[in-house]
């Protein structure tokens, strides 16, 4: 429940008194504006500033009350404290100091400056030319220097009271190797989600709804990956077209949560969504862009770190200061090397693990931050900083391994304790079931956790985050219904966006009423999640994928708060059947260790025990040869895992179930020879994707000849047989069995 100052609901007018003390010379720490119950200490870093004003606004931001100077400066902090102030108080800065682009700095007290550690904004960017430091058609351009008050245009900072009840609530600490990531938006998964009260769609509190609380945790998934929540901008180039940031990768503030999600007017909303969902047995994972702002580059506006202290926060040319460095592709990018800057990251990070309770981060363009001055470091100090971290390292690390700098893309290169996206995979299982020729090998090595780029020290598998779609890009649906994106919606001439889809629409493009077309498409789609599910490594689903959602072929959603952009819960019986399928499969996976255990397959033969780890069998039953891995028209393969093979530092046989699955990416029936079964024990088939509905654990005699659809994936696996380990393997198989019944019994809670 929320435990708020009731100060704060009587308005930002009454936080302050109409005659209160001088203000006082406060501490240097913390940074930020922080109640202490008296009044309210302001800190403010800034190397190159000559004055801090602190101004003081009414209820709604609309007014300057007050401009009071910050009067103490310490170790380049800037401080005060003001007696009486509280909880609901709305200011922003005005940083005096020299306006000289050429040498990094833009100080320019007209503009009204965000706080960088607020822990709450209120109100929106208002797109103006006086938000800029420089005159707007001028000559000169940003060596010109404006003097129009941009406060009338800013939103403003608030001062927060943090109080709040957790009770009884404890973190899900999901064991990496048992996480399947569910990435989805905060406001596209409940804007028009049917159970969720008007006022509560799109927002925290329409995500911890009992509906949708109780959808997820049927589903099965274990941590929620929400896209940026940091408060954000939305581009003057959008709004002036009437669209608006959706997905939020344009970030201004690292502390406070966007408002436009938050359904009252308190921050403790975010809290009690964390609370409601970590009751469900379910993580909380933040996408966090701290490789970038809202500002720009040179010609952008100056809205925070800017007029701070722009030679700090940035990354500016050696030689041309005047100009950013831009590894993101967006006009600046955020300066980590400084001591400061690097602090604010890291105090961010720490304020949503520790104060807000969240269970790991995804960093967007995760190599800008261990990217030092000489280029990108696995001994960088970011990177350093988090290992060493007694809070931030016990939280799921997730790096995005690349960027468009030099030497951006770093698959594999990010440290141990660190897992990563794989892109890699993506494309890898996208090609291969579209029907490309040459692609077992890439297969083979990513199903089972692409070790040539992650087995190096002592990591393990679970360090490759597998994924076939994500926010960027086609959905899962549309993957298998066009060949061609559709982002004609995004006012860009359909320029925008990946071209490199590696989809299919296998006939038509778009929807359509061909019965067969649909059947190969849901069968590929059921193809595309038992592979990701049934690979070593950690799968992330992206939201309505599971049921075929569409986004109309648009493979570039970023602005669209729309429908296109917006999950779409009138859902179909087809979508109704897929996502139960997916339920089976994430149970199925829950239930087989072999999927999950910590070390990297090698084909190794163990003399000791007389098994591989793992197999790589032909249709015809025998083991792969190199003239069988050069094969370029092989489009269809066996999977041996047999049970017995040892952990990693575990000198004694394994007791899992021995499984074998196959994959045919041909679009012909391809007739499969069941390997021999050792002491003459059964083959169970647990999942083929052409027959989705089977209810029965259906028995197959060692040399069968089984007939695979074209395009289709099955799974076996071996029966338990008499002997030493008979006991252990049997209750493996019944745990297999258990969640297979289990599935059928418990339906998706839509």
């Amino acid at each position: 429940m929320y435990v708020q100052s009731n100060i704060i609901a009587s308005g930002a007018a009454d936080a302050i008194e109409d005659t209160h003390p001088p203000i006082e010379s406060g501490r240097p720490y913390p940074l930020g504006a922080t109640w202490d119950g008296l009044g309210v200490n302001f800190a403010i870093f800034s190397s190159n500033a000559t004055k801090v004003e602190l101004c003081i606004f009414d209820d709604y931001g609309k007014t300057e009350i007050e401009r009071i100077e910050l009067p103490e400066y310490t170790n380049e902090i800037y401080h005060g404290y003001l007696p009486n102030a509280r909880p609901g108080l709305t200011y922003g800065y005005r940083v005096h100091g020299p306006y000289d682009p050429e040498n990094g700095h833009r100080f320019n007290p007209n503009k009204l400056l965000l706080d960088p550690y607020a822990k709450q904004v209120v109100g929106e960017v208002e797109w103006n030319d006086a938000l800029f430091g420089y005159t707007i058609g001028h000559p000169d351009k940003d060596l010109s220097y404006d003097e129009r008050d941009s406060a009338p245009f800013m939103p403003k900072c608030r001062v927060v009271d943090p109080a709040f009840t957790w009770g009884d609530e404890r973190r899900p600490n999901v064991p990496w190797e048992r996480t399947i990531f569910y990435e989805t938006h905060v406001k596209g998964f409940t804007k028009i989600h049917p159970a969720v009260k008007e006022k509560e769609q799109g927002t925290f509190a329409g995500l911890m709804n009992r509906r949708v609380v109780n959808y997820l945790r049927s589903l099965g998934v274990t941590s929620v990956e929400l896209l940026p929540v940091h408060s954000f901008v939305d581009d003057s180039y959008l709004v002036e077209k009437g669209l608006r940031n959706y997905w939020g990768y344009n970030s201004l503030s690292f502390f406070a949560p966007e408002q436009r999600y938050l359904s009252t007017p308190f921050v403790n909303e975010f809290k009690e969504m964390v609370s409601a969902l970590h009751h469900a047995g379910l993580e909380v994972i933040l996408d966090v862009v701290y490789n970038h702002t809202a500002e720009g580059n040179e010609l952008g506006p100056t809205l925070s770190f800017k007029g701070i202290d722009n030679a700090a926060y940035y990354r500016l040319l050696p030689d041309q200061k005047r100009y950013y460095i831009n590894d993101t592709g967006t006009g600046n990018t955020v300066n980590t090397s400084h001591p400061r800057v690097m602090q604010m990251v890291l105090d961010s990070l720490r304020y949503w693990a520790g104060e807000m309770r969240v269970d790991g981060f995804r960093f967007d363009l995760a190599t800008i931050l261990a990217r030092e001055p000489t280029g990108f470091s696995e001994e960088s100090s970011f990177l350093h900083a988090c290992q060493q971290d007694p809070l931030l390292n016990q939280v799921k690390l997730v790096a995005e391994p690349w960027d468009c700098g030099p030497g951006g893309y770093q698959v594999g290169r990010f440290p141990p304790g660190w897992a990563e996206w794989n892109d890699g995979y993506r494309d890898t299982i996208r090609s291969f079931w579209r029907g490309d020729g040459g692609k077992i090998p890439a297969v083979a090595s990513k199903i089972t956790a692409s070790a040539d780029l992650f087995d190096n020290r002592g990591r393990a598998p679970w360090s490759s985050v597998n994924f076939i779609t994500a926010h960027d890009g086609f959905t899962l649906h549309d993957l298998v219904c066009y060949n061609d994106k559709h982002n004609e919606a995004n006012g860009e001439g359909n320029k925008d966006g990946h071209n490199h889809n590696l989809s299919n629409n296998y006939g038509v493009e778009g929807p359509t009423d061909d019965a067969e077309i649909n059947a190969i498409r849901f069968r590929q789609l059921r193809n595309l999640f038992a592979t990701m599910l049934f690979s070593r490594g950690t799968p992330m689903i992206l939201a309505g994928d599971e049921f075929a959602r569409t986004q109309g072929g648009n493979n570039n959603a970023y602005a669209q708060d729309s429908e296109i952009g917006w999950v779409d819960w009138n859902v179909s019986k087809e979508g109704r059947d897929l996502s139960e399928f997916v339920q089976k499969l994430i149970m199925l996976r829950q239930a087989l260790p072999m999927l999950r255990r910590g070390n990297f397959l090698n084909g190794h033969y163990d003399e000791e025990l007389g098994v591989k780890d793992v197999a790589w069998i032909t249709p015809s039953g025998e083991d792969f040869t190199e003239a069988h891995w050069a094969d370029a028209g092989a489009r269809c393969f066996g999977v041996l895992l047999d049970g017995r093979a040892r952990s990693t530092g575990i000198r004694r046989p394994g007791t899992d179930a021995t499984m074998l699955i196959m994959m045919n990416a041909h679009h012909d029936v391809v007739n499969f020879k069941l390997p021999k079964a050792r002491g003459g024990a059964r083959w169970r088939c647990l999942i083929d994707t052409n027959l989705p509905d089977r209810e029965e654990l259906a028995p197959f005699d060692f040399g069968t000849d089984y007939l695979m659809t074209g395009r289709s994936f099955l799974v076996f696996l071996l029966e338990p047989t008499e002997g030493e380990e008979s006991e252990l393997s049997r209750r493996a198989f019944a745990r297999v069995a258990e969640a297979f019944d289990r599935a059928a019994s418990e339906p998706v809670a839509f």
